[in-house]
């Protein structure tokens, strides 16, 4: 292979990363730049460096006219190491089986995406892995999840990935660790590129090259060779289309064989060569042998790859369709449907792309086929068949049906891109009321837009009620949830929360159904809150259904029934991971919000943690919002201020935070709590103060609640109790109509820290009594003030205990800010306090602490991997490097070391007695 030419600085990125992964340290690099910059060309050279240092190589790519079958990219991947797949646990081999084709059913994305990252672990196990993914724009949606899956789990092992894209491409980004953009060759690299390749072009000539090629190497290779085909008048096409032209006219001289056989080629580049050259023979009329292949060969236009035919580069393959008539491409697509009559899903896509205008039986086809893929669990495959037969249909409602359905089916399979593009050319005009509110569900699920909230509840809630009317009581609940979801997440207005109230009432629905005590706590919690408090201590859920465990947990959540709420989303989060799905396992572990009002930070910081990545991966990113928050208020909490901080502020520039205030109100908790932490109690309670304050952006109806204990303590340090009782004048109110967790703690805190010295004693035995009982990290700031209270009235020895009590909880959680408040206090108090003892979660990461949990549970490195998603390589790499940071040296010590850790943070900081 001649060396590249201008491209140093790339190969050297590339060799770098290849050293490293050579080292066990691997990662994903996506390359991105215009057609013809050498993308493909950066891969081969990659793939040859590798292959010299030891590494196996393996090669895909995106094919246009693939990109709707379902794994088609992956399996030509995964090809050279399919005969390992018999090694694998029986759980993967029969997810490997449903991409090979061998199941009836099709397994779960994430399921085939773990499988496929053990099936490459091994492998690299033997020999470190190169994985090269070119055009990565064009390749199947499964195949691109499953990748991305797989490039965002390779970090601590020998493999690295690097992907070719073009420029735009939505998501690209979430591939890779590094990104490598491409640009065109500067003067002198562009130069010596043409001269090599062209020597004796004369010097206009030459000139002439290099001004259209404008750095761009394909150019400079191709045009040289199709001189002739260039027409003067060319100066105002775009590049893509000269190369194209150059491509085209290199044709011109082949022969029919030749061309029919390119053609066949183009419009199906992976189809086997014994099939591509019975469909050639179909459409020359005669028989067409490899002589037409190799033809095509010596002409330089493709290469063979074992027995596999490809285009030199994709432009090549557009060039030759593009360029053909229309009743040559028709007639192409007519003989590769009749020699594919084994493959349903190439059969109906060919004899789709030969129709002209509208065939009613083609699309019933279609729409057969779709069925039956749905049901057998294929979706993907269902998604391209509903596209192409809406186009073949006349009625414009029928059309726009299809291509909702084909949307739903879309985003079911999370694939977020097509989602949209269906939605785009669905009528809305044509729609009836039931497809009105689906299409409003997918929509939603889709994308969700932060501007005018109330607006967009109201259309939800008016065609849930359109829904219902006809007949379609499913998608009609679905729409109406989705509904009241918002009126907290977007803290509807009272009109709107009111109008998707009325509307579940019209139904009369179950007031026990799960989906009825969520929407309740949604829509008028401060109407319905103790009628579903009470109703959630009597229902009895299935815990392996996930969607009803879920709605009982966020209502819970929202009405801030805390105890109820993390219970539920617990079970909701083991039942969607049981299951593999890593979208609706992000929205379960939202439950990491509750936990920290019970001191839980470390469950917390764990949950927030895996939350946050799947929720990036899923795209679920209003999920993604939520639990940003969560761990910039776990930070804030265990003093890590700097992370605090920053989490707080990729929290403010997410674009959706605008619109969301469930967020912006701990947001704004972070901040207050950062400044209260950091001395400046009068900032503190101005930024606390602001969310409750209905016109402030940062002002949330009902979670501001949560907020009362750090504005009761901001104002006890700035000297603001009075506002701060004005301030919280409807809370017993309130707490009367909403008896939940949140409104008692609220309630009994703001009693008894902001009370008056004559009634204060009293106050806080009383605020103690009514604490719930899980709310451990609310007890211990009630014993701090307490001390604080009893050191104001120069009681320094009845102060000690609860200084101790508030101390030694604050250690045990890990909120070290209160802790070192605690120690002050007790210090003032005439008392010495030893030093704090580490708390687990200070020497181990939220991912370790998860893996050091499980091992010592007796769970194998495989089994750990499938609950986290990660490869059991990784979870040996995890306990590899946690056992000298616990200084012990195997996992048999493991349970013994937590157990022990855990019991030393318990007893720590034991006081000295008095000075």
């Amino acid at each position: 292979m001649r060396a590249m030419i201008g491209r140093e600085e790339e190969l050297r990125t590339l060799r770098g990363l290849l050293a490293e992964a050579g080292a066990g340290r691997g990662g994903a690099l996506l390359i991105h730049g215009t057609a013809g910059l050498g993308k493909s060309a950066l891969l081969r050279t990659a793939g040859t460096d590798a292959t010299a240092g030891g590494f196996r190589v393996l090669r895909t790519s995106g094919v246009e006219t693939e990109q709707w079958l379902p794994y088609a990219t992956l399996q030509l991947l995964l090809q050279p190491v399919a005969r390992d797949i018999k090694n694998l646990p029986a759980l993967h081999r029969s997810a490997l089986s449903g991409v090979f084709g061998a199941t009836e059913t099709e397994p779960h994305i994430y399921r085939v995406g773990l499988a496929v990252l053990e099936l490459l672990v091994d492998a690299a196990s033997r020999q470190p892995l190169l994985l090269l993914v070119d055009d990565l724009q064009w390749i199947d949606s499964s195949s691109r999840q499953v990748l991305r899956f797989v490039a965002r789990r390779i970090g601590d092992l020998a493999i690295q990935l690097v992907a070719a894209s073009r420029i735009p491409y939505a998501e690209a980004d979430s591939y890779a660790h590094l990104n490598l953009p491409l640009e065109p060759l500067g003067r002198k690299a562009a130069t010596e590129l043409l001269d090599a390749g062209a020597p004796d072009l004369p010097t206009p000539v030459r000139a002439l090259i290099l001004e259209r090629a404008a750095g761009n190497p394909l150019a400079l290779v191709e045009l040289p060779k199709a001189l002739e085909g260039i027409p003067a008048q060319m100066d105002d096409l775009p590049l893509t289309q000269r190369l194209e032209d150059a491509f085209a006219a290199r044709t011109d001289s082949a022969s029919r064989e030749c061309y029919v056989f390119l053609l066949a080629l183009a419009a199906e580049p992976t189809a086997p060569l014994n099939r591509l050259l019975e469909a050639s023979s179909q459409l020359s009329g005669s028989d067409v042998s490899v002589d037409a292949v190799q033809e095509a060969v010596d002409a330089d236009l493709v290469t063979m790859v074992g027995y596999t035919c490809e285009f030199r580069h994709p432009l090549m393959r557009s060039a030759i369709y593009n360029h053909a008539t229309l009743a040559e491409r028709l007639a192409t697509h007519r003989a590769l449907a009749a020699v594919m009559d084994d493959a349903p899903e190439r059969e109906l896509a060919h004899q789709a792309a030969a129709t002209l205008g509208p065939d009613a039986e083609l699309a019933a086809r279609l729409e057969r086929f779709a069925d039956a893929s749905q049901a057998r669990g294929k979706v993907a495959a269902a998604v391209p068949a509903l596209r192409q037969a809406a186009d073949l249909v006349l009625d414009t409602q029928r059309r726009t049906g299809m291509l909702v359905r084909a949307a739903e089916l879309s985003s079911e399979i999370n694939d977020r891109i097509n989602t949209q593009m269906l939605l785009d050319r669905t009528d809305v005009s044509a729609l009836g009321p039931v497809e009105r509110a689906r299409l409003l569900i997918v929509s939603d699920k889709s994308a969700f837009e932060p501007d005018e909230p109330h607006r967009r509840i109201q259309d939800m809630v008016t065609a849930a009620a359109g829904a219902f009317d006809a007949g379609s009581t499913d998608v009609a609940e679905n729409l109406l949830w989705r509904a009241g979801a918002r009126c907290f997440f977007q803290d509807g207005d009272t009109q709107v929360r009111a109008q998707a109230a009325a509307e579940l009432d019209r139904w009369n629905p179950d007031p026990d159904a799960p989906h009825v005590l969520a929407m309740r706590a949604y829509t008028e919690p401060y109407r319905y809150g103790a009628e579903v408090i009470a109703r959630l201590d009597a229902v009895s859920p299935d815990r392996e259904d996930g969607r009803i465990l879920h709605f009982l947990g966020s209502g819970a959540m929202v009405v801030g029934d805390v105890s109820h709420a993390t219970r539920y989303l617990a079970l909701a989060a083991a039942a969607w991971r049981s299951q593999g799905r890593l979208g609706l396992l992000a929205r379960s572990l939202a439950g990491a919000w509750p936990r920290v009002y019970l001191g839980q930070l470390d469950r917390a910081r764990e949950q927030s943690a895996e939350g946050l990545a799947l929720a990036e991966e899923a795209g679920e990113w209003i999920v993604w919002v939520g639990l940003k928050a969560t761990a910039g208020l776990v930070a804030a909490l265990r003093g890590e201020t700097d992370a605090a901080a920053r989490t707080v502020r990729e929290l403010r520039v997410h674009s959706l935070f605008p619109g969301m205030p469930f967020a912006a109100v701990i947001a704004q908790q972070i901040d207050g709590l950062l400044a209260l932490f950091d001395g400046s109690p009068a900032e503190a309670y101005g930024i606390l103060a602001r969310t409750f304050d209905p016109a402030d952006p940062h002002h949330h109806s009902v979670s501001r609640w949560l907020l009362v204990p750090d504005l009761a303590d901001a104002a006890v340090a700035a000297g603001t109790v009075e506002q701060a009782r004005e301030l919280l004048a409807d809370l017993p109110v309130l707490a009367d109509r909403l008896p939940s967790e949140m409104m008692v703690v609220a309630q009994a805190y703001a009693d008894a820290v902001l009370a008056p010295d004559d009634t204060a004693e009293e106050r806080y035995a009383a605020a103690l009594t009514a604490l719930p009982a899980g709310w451990t990290l609310s007890r211990a700031r009630l014993h701090l003030h307490h001390g604080r209270w009893l050191r104001r009235q120069r009681r320094n020895v009845d102060a000690r205990n609860p200084l101790r009590l508030a101390r030694d909880e604050f250690d045990r959680v890990g909120a070290q800010p209160w802790a070192e408040m605690a120690r002050e206090q007790l210090r003032a108090a005439g008392e010495s306090a030893a030093r704090r003892h580490a708390n687990t979660s200070d020497q181990l990461s939220a991912q370790e602490m998860q893996v050091a949990e499980m091992a010592a549970q007796g769970l194998s490195n495989r089994e750990i991997g499938q609950r986290l998603f990660i490869s059991h390589r990784t979870v040996g790499a995890h306990l590899y490097r946690i056992y000298p940071r616990l200084g012990i040296t195997s996992r048999g010590k493991l349970a013994a070391a937590l157990a022990a850790l855990h019991e030393e943070q318990t007893k720590a900081d034991v006081s000295d007695g008095p000075e």
